[in-house]
Formats: structure tokens, sequence, C-alpha cells
């Protein structure tokens, strides 16, 4: 069977979308799964952080679906989401300047924002076991023993898990040593995303990220989203914050109502047609 893909990226972070609204896809988790793993492979595969499945929904204007590169399914990607709304919108799926869409982390509202795409990311979940760590009440400066070293880290949920540390020199920080070993640690029942920041001023953020099930990829949107959530409750940035990836930066408000915004761009690089 060949099945039409797109190929996107928001500020690095790649996906390959697949339109399965009409077309013959197994929605199987274990077929999808498998599909994810290899069609991911930068050597073997297209190549890509996640895939993404664009379906029909009942609840909302369409759903979204995302394996990682690893085959697992996550609940929420904030880049990928904005490459979704840019594929419905160039293609003229929907009209709407404000998109809702439905996710496993609950109805994400992406809208128009000039040729950015701005996002409502919702409200964070602070509370331990609904991140879910293995811990009780907000997590704030938790110490954790990793080998030699201690970092104290900071958790917040974005519809999936995320642990914000502070290190003191970001471009030399050893991501590859640290990362995995966080993201697998005891105290997380379903993994775990890592972000390690470094604070240049209380409207900038330089930010790394170690993804469950991807490994280190170039941006993180709801990683993003929980490093200014973090932050803020750290008391070291202001509601309006410039998170600086590896791939481009994002711009993040944390609004009154406890919503936060994000706000980026996305791009579509290439079309194609796969063999399954």
């Amino acid at each position: 069977m060949s099945l039409s893909f797109t190929k996107m990226h928001g500020i690095g972070n790649d996906f390959i979308l697949f339109d399965c609204r009409y077309a013959a896809v197994s929605h199987q988790l274990s077929a999808i799964s498998a599909l994810s793993k290899r069609l991911c492979d930068r050597r073997f595969g297209i190549g890509a952080d996640q895939i993404l499945l664009l379906q029909n929904s009942d609840k909302a204007d369409f759903s979204m679906r995302i394996f990682n590169a690893d085959g697992s399914e996550v609940e929420m990607c904030g880049n990928g989401i904005r490459c979704f709304a840019k594929y419905i919108w160039d293609r003229k799926l929907s009209s709407k300047q404000v998109l809702e869409i439905e996710t496993p982390a609950g109805i994400i509202r992406p809208e128009k924002a000039g040729e950015m795409v701005r996002v409502d990311m919702g409200r964070p979940e602070l509370e331990g076991r609904k991140i879910p760590v293995n811990l009780d009440g907000r997590i704030k400066d938790y110490r954790l023993v990793i080998e030699d070293r201690e970092f104290e880290m900071t958790c917040v949920s974005m519809g999936n898990p995320h642990a914000v540390i502070v290190v003191d020199d970001l471009a030399a920080f050893d991501l590859q040593r640290y990362g995995p070993q966080i993201e697998t640690h005891k105290l997380f029942p379903k993994k775990i995303n890592v972000e390690f920041i470094q604070v240049i001023d209380p409207k900038t953020i330089r930010m790394r990220v170690w993804e469950r099930g991807s490994g280190e990829t170039l941006a993180c949107g709801t990683g993003a989203s929980a490093v200014a959530v973090a932050a803020d409750m750290k008391g070291i940035v202001e509601k309006k914050v410039t998170i600086q990836l590896t791939g481009g930066d994002l711009a993040i408000e944390l609004h009154e109502d406890g919503h936060v915004y994000m706000t980026g761009p996305a791009e579509e690089v290439f079309t194609g047609i796969i063999n399954l």
C-alpha cells in the first residue's frame, strides 16, 4: 500500500504528517508504533522526531495522534500542533481562525498569528501525582541525585510530563549522559521530558531538551511552556518570556487566568509517497 505524507518542522522539531481521514491505514496501536519506528529512522526511513496522524473527530474540528521515534504514543506536542494547524490551513481544510484539535491531553486551540501560530496550551498541572511523578504536592527544586551530580528539578505537566532543571553552562552540559537517566528514573511512572535551562535575564531563557522516546531534539513546545511555568514558580522570569531553543525561539505568555500561550513558526519541508 502507498501512503502520501508531508514532512514538516517547528524550529527543527520535525514530523511526518499523515492525513488519515479517508486513507485505509490501520489505527491499531501496535501497527502504528512499528510504522513510527520505521519511518522516523533517519538512515533507513524518512527521518523525524515524531509522526502525526490527522483524523476526524466527533468532539472537535480534527483529532491529532502523536507517536515518538521509538513507537510510543504521547499526549501532546506543542511544535507538532502548530505544524498540524498549518497543514489544515494551507490545504483549506478549515477556514476558522482558531481551530479546535482533539488530543489525548484534551482540546487544544491553535490560532493564526500573522505568519506564526499561537496556541492556547491550557493550564499547567502542578500536582505531583497528576503529572505524573511519584511524589505528593508541588515539586519545586526537588533534589535528584544522578551518578556524581545533584540536580534541583521543578516538575510540570502541559498535557505531558516535564522536569525542568537550571544549569550554569548549558552549552557545556552533558545532556546525552544525564538526560536518559532522568527520563527513565523510577520517580516517573510514564517517563518524563527533561528541560535543562540557563536563565539569561528575566525575559530570556536558553533551553535544551531530552524528550522521552525521541532523545535530544532541537525544540519542544510543551517543554518551552513548562519551562516558563517552572521559572515563574521559582520567581526568576517575567510573565512574557522568550525561550531560546537549539532550533529557534518560542514566545511564551503566562496569563492571569492560568493559561499558557505559545507562539512560534511552522514550516512544510516536502511531500512524498511511501510504500508500506
